[in-house]
């Protein structure tokens, strides 16, 4: 395998394996005739992640055989692409043959430095395949990389996950229509609920679809997923980059959520690259939290029994103080810090006697994860270890 970029393709590269870093540790190398595709699963098989490349997107892409296959460490790589993108004139990418121990990656520079690294390849790589159709998810939104990342600006920092809820403009009750004016989708903090003395920012947004994202479809009843916000900024990150918008699928609690950038009308037909994020998603739903509706029953018989009978008070507790006094035209706002005076004490004799009918603490932050979806593993290769560079 022997493969060259320059110029844009090599910033799109460079975006890419940045992109990966933050969602798995070990970089799958999987180059065909058709594509070379690039995979990441994280540790805790929640998020992965798939770049795919055309041959088109190379100066040079020679193949040997069908198929050629290794895995290298994510950290190693990102040590090559540590000089910076601008000042490199083109990378070369050589695997000598299928039995070959380490992935050579050699740097020309403007200035006339070159740079040669050799990185091992992992003994036992944990080489995966998720077979996902995003056809039979549903609800899909598009959102331009700049609006989401202002959304995401309501949020702190530190959260961790986040709630996306979508409903059908006209579902709305005529209560909830008047207060939230209409609003089709919420953003809003994961709360666990077996918290104690929990003093963080709880934030909710309400958005009109129409405003704020490009395209938006949602029908039947509302739905909910909540999933790791750390993952969704990489891949913001990436999109933002290749100035793409970011188009997600999903369908309902506990079932995972899929990213992948939007190129246009044709949806990457005459794009060179492109990528898919896969993410699992809480098991419980948080339907109940803001809407006096009836709960979503959870994705499993032990959480259905787990959460019935989460109390009623404590829902229209929450959907009443949902409010804010000066809404925007395209956005909601609401936010609370539930350890401030504000919260009212029903409302924490809820959230105990919730947690108590938990069948325990872990159970209600459990994630579906990926290895229950369909992935393939391959059989192992080689082991990793960077090998120092060679100027």
């Amino acid at each position: 395998m022997e493969l060259s970029l320059s110029g844009n393709a090599l910033k799109t590269f460079g975006r890419s394996i940045t992109c990966l870093a933050r969602v798995g540790n070990e970089l799958v190398i999987q180059a065909s005739p058709s594509q070379l595709a690039l995979h990441t699963l994280n540790s805790s098989r929640s998020a992965y992640q798939s770049i795919t490349f055309k041959p088109n997107f190379f100066d040079v892409y020679r193949i040997s055989g069908t198929q050629v296959q290794c895995s290298v460490l994510l950290k190693a790589v990102c040590s090559v692409l540590r000089t910076p993108i601008a000042s490199i004139d083109h990378l070369t990418v050589k695997l000598a043959d299928l039995d070959a121990s380490k992935v050579q990656w050699a740097l020309e520079c403007f200035n006339g430095m070159k740079k040669a690294y050799w990185i091992t390849c992992n003994v036992e790589p944990d080489i995966q395949h998720l077979s996902l159709d995003r056809r039979r998810l549903p609800s899909n939104l598009v959102v331009r990389p700049r609006d989401l990342n202002r959304l995401l600006a309501n949020f702190q920092s530190s959260l961790q996950e986040i709630t996306i809820i979508t409903t059908e403009p006209t579902s709305l009750p005529s209560a909830d229509a008047s207060e939230i004016g209409g609003k089709a989708v919420e953003l809003r903090s994961y709360i666990d609920p077996t918290k104690e003395n929990d003093s963080s920012l709880h934030t909710q947004l309400w958005i009109d679809p129409m405003e704020e994202f490009v395209q938006y479809t949602h029908t039947g009843d509302p739905a909910d997923v909540t999933f790791s916000v750390k993952e969704l900024k990489a891949f913001l990150t990436f999109c933002e980059g290749c100035e793409v918008d970011i188009h997600l699928f999903f369908d309902k609690v506990g079932e995972p959520i899929l990213l992948a950038p939007k190129f246009g009308l044709e949806d990457g037909a005459g794009s060179n690259f492109d990528a898919t994020l896969v993410l699992a998603t809480m098991l419980i739903s948080q339907l109940h939290e803001g809407n006096p509706s009836e709960p979503v029953q959870a994705a499993t018989t032990t959480h259905d029994q787990a959460m019935q009978g989460a109390g009623s008070q404590a829902q229209q507790e929450r959907s009443r103080a949902n409010v804010s006094e000066h809404p925007s035209d395209h956005t909601r706002i609401w936010s609370d810090l539930s350890g401030s005076a504000a919260k009212s004490s029903s409302g924490v004799e809820e959230r105990q006697v919730q947690g108590q009918r938990n069948l325990n603490a872990s159970e209600q932050r459990d994630i579906q994860r990926i290895s229950m979806m369909q992935i393939t593993k391959d059989i192992p290769i080689r082991e990793s270890v960077p090998a120092a560079p060679s100027l």
